[in-house]
Order: C-alpha cells, then structure tokens, then sequence
C-alpha cells in the first residue's frame, strides 16, 4: 500500500514538474522568459513552448496589440495669446521590441502607459505653447497633432529606445476651461441676439417700405380709375345731354312740362317735405295751374 501511494505521489510530482516547464503563448502576447532575473528568450510566435521550472526560469506577457492611452488629467495648458485651454487627447501605441521595453520602461504595460502619458502631455504643452486659439480649433490642428507625434516618437526612439511603436495622436476636446467658456457662452449670445435684433430691423424697415411701396400705388391706382370712370361718366351724360337736346328739341312746350314733372318728384319725394311758396304767383307751381301758358299749355302734342 505504501509503495503505491508512493507511486501515485511520485507521478504527481512529476507531472506538477512537467506542467511547470510548459507554457502557452497566446497569439495576442509575447511570452518572455526570465533565467535568474535575465532575460532568457523572447516568443513571439504562438504555441506551445518548455522551459525550466522555478526557480530557474520563469515566463511573462506582454500585450502585443495596439493599446489606447486617453489623457486623465484635465490641467489647462496656455496658448500663445496666453489663454487656458483644457486640451483633451488619445495615443495609439504598440510594444514592438520585449527586452528593450523590459529595461528601459518597465515589466507590464501600465509602466509604459505612465511613462508615455508624461511625454505626450509635455509634447502637447509645448505645441499647444506656440500655437493660437484659432490653430487649434482650426484644420491647423492636424500639423499640431502631427507635431506631437513627432516629438513623441524621438523621445521613444532616443538614446535609450523604449521598444514601443507611436501610431496615431489624436485631440478629442479643445475647450476654454469653465470660467472662460461661460464668458465666451455670454459673448456668443449677446453677438447672436444683436444679429437677430438688426435682422429683424432691417425687416421691419424692408415691410414698412413693401406697405408704403403698396399703399401708393393702390392710391395712383384708384385715382387712375376714378379718372376713368369720370371721363366715361362725362362721356355718358354728355351723350345723355346730346339725346335729350335733340328729342326736346323737337317740341319744347313738352320738354319744359317733363322737366316740371321731374322737379315736382324730387321736391315731394318725402310726406314729411315742407315747401313754401304762393301758389297763385310762384312759377313753380305754373304746371299744376292750367293756365294758357300752365298745364294745357305744356300738354305734349300727338
């Protein structure tokens, strides 16, 4: 019994021995293995690999994907014209060489990330330093980002070469920071209103001058009419005029009784008319007497 449990114990020490010189390296890493604190060997391809087991040597990752660095700190930095500016930003970056990472940066990625994120933020001040306002917010910012990452890639690549690769830079957010955006924000507003104010001026002062514009010639327009319609009207009495001038001309004795008869039914056109006159004496009433010269007399002829 003893010699089987010492069978069963040996194979399981054997087994924990060998699984301890077995390791994997995925193919998203690099697998760095470590003899007595040196390196030993770099692994960049994925698969199965062996080494000796602890403490002779051990095994570490890196991450071999492109890796995103994000600013954290929002301290303004100062443009050239002196103004404090929050300049938010993102560094896309790579581990391409293990062991000069390893010595000259750090064991994991997040020495690297500290590391880069100091130099990038230095490289940033000193451009944000020579450029303007209007640089940053304009398309001069891709020369400034381009800068940047210039500066960036000769600190990494340097005397002491950090084994990582700087792909892209990039400014997510430039803004004032909140005292002078809130300044800003009333400016832009009072500016806007001021527009808005003059626009509407100039379109009241543009519909006073359509309505006066309007008005006078509705005016010219009803008295070219009125004119029109009093030539026509005067042509309209003066052939009136004309056509009863020749009908009473041919008998006057009736015309003169026709235009008595018109004159009585305009003055007795209302009961409540009241005339005074003498009857027996007023010429008016010479129809209505029947006297030679009255009534009789201005009997129309067959």
């Amino acid at each position: 019994m003893n010699r089987i449990g010492l069978i069963v114990s040996s194979l399981l020490v054997l087994l924990a021995l060998l699984s301890s010189t077995m390791f994997v390296v995925d193919q998203r890493q690099f697998g760095v293995v470590y003899a007595l604190g040196q390196i030993r060997e770099v692994i960049t391809e994925p698969g199965l690999n062996f080494k000796l087991p602890p403490p002779f040597q051990n095994v570490t990752y890196l991450d071999k994907r492109l890796l995103m660095l994000e600013s954290a700190e929002s301290e303004p930095l100062l443009t050239a014209e002196k103004q404090r500016m929050v300049v938010d930003w993102y560094v896309r970056w790579r581990i391409t060489d293990p062991q000069e990472y390893i010595r000259n940066v750090g064991l994991d990625e997040t020495a690297g990330a500290m590391q880069l994120n100091r130099v990038v933020r230095n490289a940033f001040q000193e451009e944000v330093n020579r450029a303007t306002v209007r640089d940053i917010l304009s398309l001069k910012r891709d020369a400034l980002m381009a800068n940047v990452k210039r500066e960036v890639l000769a600190a990494v690549k340097g005397d002491k070469p950090w084994g990582v690769d700087i792909v892209d830079v990039r400014i997510t957010r430039a803004d004032y920071v909140e005292a002078i955006t809130e300044s800003v924000y009333r400016r832009m507003e009072a500016e806007r209103k001021r527009v808005a104010n003059e626009l509407r001026s100039t379109g009241a002062a543009e519909a006073e001058k359509i309505r006066a514009d309007a008005d006078r010639q509705r005016e010219v327009t009803i008295a070219n009419a009125y004119r029109e319609a009093q030539k026509v009207k005067g042509e309209g009495d003066a052939e009136a005029a004309r056509t009863y001038a020749e009908a009473f001309g041919k008998d006057p004795q009736f015309a003169q009784f026709y235009r008595s008869l018109d004159a009585y039914k305009a003055s007795f056109n209302k009961k409540s008319d009241v005339m005074v006159l003498d009857p027996a004496s007023s010429e008016f009433f010479k129809a209505m007497r029947g006297t030679p010269g009255g009534a009789a007399a201005a009997t129309p002829k067959k």
